[in-house]
């Protein structure tokens, strides 16, 4: 049975900076590409980030420059460092394993002043 568990959610400032972790337990993540989901309030799931095994990444468009995306794979860890976070970057964000379609429970973002 293979878990994501998400952390590092929370209440930011706008400008402010988050990181979001995502751990897997009963996979290793290394052998397939992740990736970082986000869906606003009424709005749908979309892809804010992807790396694959190798280490390419890309980016949706609303956060490129600001959003990195990262994999220790020895901690079987994907990270989403969030930088000059704005009030539109709020949501929940997921992680994903993209070849086995399984999710983490999601963690809270909000930027508000």
């Amino acid at each position: 049975q293979v878990q994501l568990v998400e952390s590092g959610g929370g209440l930011v400032q706008p400008g402010g900076s988050l990181r979001l972790s995502c751990t897997a337990f009963g996979s290793i993540v290394s052998i397939y590409t992740m990736a970082w989901h986000r869906q606003a309030p009424g709005k749908q799931r979309d892809t804010v980030a992807t790396i694959t095994t190798s280490g390419n990444t890309n980016y949706a468009d609303s956060v490129k420059g600001r959003f990195t995306i990262s994999r220790d794979n020895a901690k079987n860890t994907m990270y989403l460092q969030m930088n000059s976070l704005k009030p539109e970057d709020t949501g929940v964000y997921y992680c994903n394993i993209v070849e086995l379609n399984y999710w983490g429970q999601g963690t809270q973002v909000t930027v508000s002043s």
